[in-house]
């Protein structure tokens, strides 16, 4: 049976939001609390770093180069061919003022979906956004603690959304043409024994991947809210996922080194790690943000 094996020994704080470039063949990533976003090419193991000014949660590639960035104060535009610049889009100005933008990822038509997290974990005062190529930002749901798990199915038609200290994940029906969401249910509730919802993806058939940080494990629940498969993996904490590679069949895990205790980075030395397995299922590209045309 196919064991994850470590493609990068990175020890990172809290590496999240690992993202495959298909042009480039490369894997990129981001340490929460160094911060910095990294690029890693799977074949050679040479891991590129970018430090970030300030807090980065996730990302998502643009259509003509760069980033889109959730961080710490807001949504920027972030370039880095030759030194980092980055631009506010969405200055963020929360109810708490240890609130920052956490999971994040782009939808079928190139809009940007971005939650946030109160780092104290005691407050319900975070929420979902969407941001548009246009400017507009608009606030999707709110009363969340820490906003995780965001991913849609291929079709776009479905959004998977958890709240790391709520232990759900909701499903939701998206509008192709607005992009509202509605129809909220219950597609999973989570035994915190088993550790609770992390970052997340969807595969081509409608697969849910989901790892359970805390847990030492990621889990494929089926559309209907069963669980087809579990992949134990060397570390606590696993943080987020994604599927790339050839025939996007790799599932890449990245993992935390925080808050483990160093007698817990004693017993699992490759924690901080960013993670490869082959899942005989595909993926499929993840959608870049913005319309065609200079944004």
């Amino acid at each position: 049976m196919n064991e994850f094996r470590c493609v990068l020994d990175a020890k990172a704080l809290v590496a999240e939001c690992p993202r495959w470039h298909p042009a480039e063949k490369c894997l990129y990533w981001v340490d929460i609390y160094e911060p910095s976003l990294n690029r890693l090419d799977p074949g050679t193991g040479d891991n590129k770093k970018w430090p970030m000014p300030e807090r980065i949660g996730c990302f998502a590639f643009r259509r003509n180069g760069g980033i889109i960035a959730g961080m710490q104060s807001g949504i920027f535009l972030v370039d880095f061919a030759d030194k980092v610049t980055t631009r506010c889009v969405f200055p963020f100005e929360p109810e708490n003022s240890g609130t920052r933008f956490n999971d994040g990822r782009c939808d079928r038509s190139g809009r940007f979906w971005a939650g946030t997290v109160v780092e104290t974990m005691d407050k319900r005062v975070s929420a979902l956004y969407r941001f548009d190529s246009s400017g507009a930002c608009t606030k999707l749901v709110d009363k969340l603690i820490c906003s995780n798990g965001l991913a849609f199915t291929e079709d776009g038609r479905t959004l998977y959304h958890s709240d790391s200290r709520q232990d759900y994940v909701w499903s939701w029906d998206v509008d192709p043409v607005t992009a509202d969401i509605s129809n909220q249910r219950v597609f999973l509730a989570m035994d915190i024994q088993e550790g609770r919802p992390d970052g997340a993806v969807v595969d081509s058939e409608g697969g849910y991947w989901i790892c359970h940080v805390g847990g030492w494990h990621v889990a494929r629940y089926t559309p209907d809210g069963r669980i087809s498969r579990v992949i134990g993996i060397p570390v606590q904490r696993p943080t987020a996922c994604c599927l790339g590679g050839e025939n996007f069949q790799t599932l890449f895990v990245t993992s935390a080194t925080y808050p483990l205790s160093a007698s817990e980075r004693d017993k699992q030395p490759l924690a901080g790690g960013i993670f490869a397995i082959e899942v005989g299922v595909r993926g499929f590209a993840e959608p870049f943000f913005g319309r065609e045309g200079p944004q």
